[in-house]
């Protein structure tokens, strides 16, 4: 077998993983759930391969089953085969597959605080990764990741972390085994664009030092065009798509694939405000049966002959399920026409009031009608006391000094690294946190609605979702049937399915439930939207629909809307004007066109220098 990686042709030996035909089934109540359907990915020895895909396709299915960690088998159904070094894992007990996790397969997982045990030090959670390994080696080790004072962290809690070093920490402890393939569940998602450069470096180097295999789970294109030899790319739970990176992403087969490389949000050209291309509907049901090709009802050259089994064509190294392959090119340019948003905004027009409707489109005059104001907004923390004597030290400046301004209908976003002040900023402004000295002022309206980062800690976890969008109708006069039209009207303009209303947050996967915490902020559409990272966890194909939504809705409505988030393309998308904070204070402001071009601030060139750039992939 012959393999591109890195340009370079090499002939590969026995796969580090090789999965085959492999279909994943859960049962449920209201039907099979049919996660993955003949899935067929190799990894070769020392190759990084990306796994690319919206959620729901398959992606973490396909690499928790590479690492043994699906349900008891009485839970699901399985076929097929997922073999590590030739040994196959499926038919293996589960001590057998117990003795290859950790010294042959390991894992890196999104969120690090859920994988780090809060209760132990930091040298203890090494320790146990690597029994072997004496005090000197689990500082080596650390050190090895770019972790500052190595030896000072081993008796650290996570709590007592950045983000940034947790998951630095939790690659440590993926590479204490030398393992021979690492499977990465969208490891920097949570992380801003510096920090997420320096996790993708630290990834590379590391696993090329350790000989070792990656997979890298991701929905950022970005990620997978700066990281990865080859890529995947994953639709309702099959691998549509293979190839080498560059030819993948400059010339690609699959009209998914085009269709995601045409969602994604760019740095560079004008900005978008809502015109971004998507993906027209939604991702097939995975209880529905198989037939045909899944993605032929969201495909424009889609025809009679895609009712049938796809066929697999193997041309130019790269493997491609579809009848059509090749054949488009482009993805047609339809904007952000959304029927489900429309109708949701036709439905919410008439909540509106006057007032602020009409201070969207402000008569011409020399002051402006502001939705926002921030008048030298300052917030400290108190220090912790010091060990000796008690006394405390100097308080701990988050904001120092911010005075911004959004006008009635405007948008500005804020852009920083984590630790940067933004997100401190902004719940000030929502009035989650006191300022130490400062002024907030919101026009007149509806007030201030805010969209969380994290959708799995602000949603209520035993009422529905469709019970919670409700609680924000409940102030309109609205009847029984009118309130559960409208809940399902917001559902779909954020591409949900009906059924979604009444799911509890803990049956959606992570994107959806950020998808439900957005339909309920924008169910009554507030003066100012106070957007915290809202697309952060989503996918490109949705991530490009809620930023089109966003824009549709601030155009419409005379919404204001302000957006933090680390994103710097998703801001250049919705924003008129960006601010960038470094701590705490703010570094550069000015229209985004202008800024993205010719950034004039050090730090925000070091910003854009860091973001993935598929251009220079392909």
């Amino acid at each position: 077998m012959t393999v591109e990686a890195a340009g370079v042709s090499t002939v590969a030996t026995t796969p580090a993983l090789a999965v085959r035909g492999l279909h994943v089934t859960f049962p449920s109540p209201r039907g099979d759930v049919h996660a993955l359907r003949g899935a067929t990915l190799d990894v070769q020895p020392g190759e990084i391969m990306g796994l690319v895909g919206e959620s729901g396709s398959g992606k973490s299915v396909l690499g928790l089953a590479a690492l043994g960690l699906l349900p008891k088998p009485e839970q699901l159904r399985m076929s097929g085969s997922v073999t590590l070094d030739g040994e196959d894992m499926l038919s293996a007990t589960e001590q057998q597959r117990r003795a290859r996790r950790g010294s042959y397969i390991t894992a890196i997982f999104q969120d690090p605080m859920a994988s780090l045990n809060p209760s132990m030090r930091i040298g203890a959670q090494l320790a146990e990764a690597a029994p072997e390994a004496d005090q000197e080696q689990i500082v080596a080790l650390l050190a090895d990741t770019g972790i500052p004072e190595p030896r000072a962290k081993v008796g650290c809690y996570p709590h007592e972390l950045s983000g940034g070093l947790r998951q630095r920490v939790m690659i440590a402890i993926a590479l204490a085994r030398n393992p021979r393939l690492v499977v990465a569940d969208e490891p920097t998602t949570a992380l801003d664009v510096t920090i997420q450069a320096r996790v993708l470096e630290l990834l590379a180097r590391c696993t090329a030092e350790h000989g070792s295999s990656l997979l890298l789970i991701t929905h950022d294109l970005g990620v997978a065009a700066q990281l990865c030899d080859r890529i995947s790319v994953a639709y309702a739970g099959r691998i549509v798509e293979v190839g080498p990176t560059a030819r993948v992403l400059s010339r690609p087969r699959h009209p998914y694939t085009v269709g995601l490389l045409a969602s994604r949000p760019r740095l560079h050209g004008r900005v978008a405000h809502g015109k971004l291309p998507v993906l027209p509907g939604q991702p097939p049901d995975p209880r529905s049966p198989a037939g045909g090709c899944a993605f032929a009802p969201r495909c424009p050259v889609a025809d009679d002959a895609c009712a049938r089994p796809t066929p697999v064509s193997l041309i130019d190294g790269r493997r491609c399920e579809c009848h059509h392959a090749g054949a488009c090119a482009a993805w047609p340019e339809n904007g952000s026409s959304q029927t489900h948003a429309d109708a949701l905004l036709r439905a919410v027009q008439g909540d509106i009031a006057s007032a602020q409707h009409n201070a969207a489109r402000p008569p011409a005059q020399t002051v402006p009608v502001l939705a926002l104001e921030v008048r030298e907004l300052v917030c400290e923390f108190a220090a912790p006391r010091r060990r000796i004597r008690g006394r405390p030290g100097a308080p701990l400046r988050a904001v120092g000094g911010v005075s911004l301004a959004v006008p009635a209908g405007g948008s500005l976003a804020i852009v920083g690294e984590s630790g940067s002040g933004k997100t401190t900023l902004l719940r000030m402004i929502v009035g989650l946190q006191r300022p130490t000295s400062g002024r907030v002022l919101l026009g007149a309206g509806a007030g201030a609605q805010l969209i969380f980062q994290d959708a799995g800690a602000s949603l209520t976890p035993w009422m529905s979702i469709g019970a919670q969008i409700e609680e924000r109708l409940a102030r309109l006069a609205l009847g029984r049937a009118e309130r559960a039209t409208r809940v399902l009207e917001a559902l779909h303009a954020v591409g949900l399915p009906s059924e979604a209303a009444g799911a509890l947050p803990r049956s959606l996967s992570g994107g959806m439930r950020q998808r439900a915490a957005i339909a309920r902020a924008i169910a009554v559409p507030p003066t100012l939207l106070a957007c915290d990272e809202p697309v952060s966890a989503l996918d490109v194909s949705l991530a490009s629909q809620v930023l089109n939504l966003l824009c549709e809705l601030r155009a419409k409505l005379g919404l204001a809307l302000l957006f933090v988030t680390h994103d710097l393309a998703a801001a250049r998308a919705v924003a008129d004007e960006v601010v960038v904070m470094s701590g705490g204070l703010v570094v550069e402001r000015g229209p985004a066109e202008r800024l993205f071009a010719a950034p004039q601030h050090p730090y925000t060139q070091e910003l854009l220098a860091a973001v993935p750039d598929i251009a220079r992939a392909a």
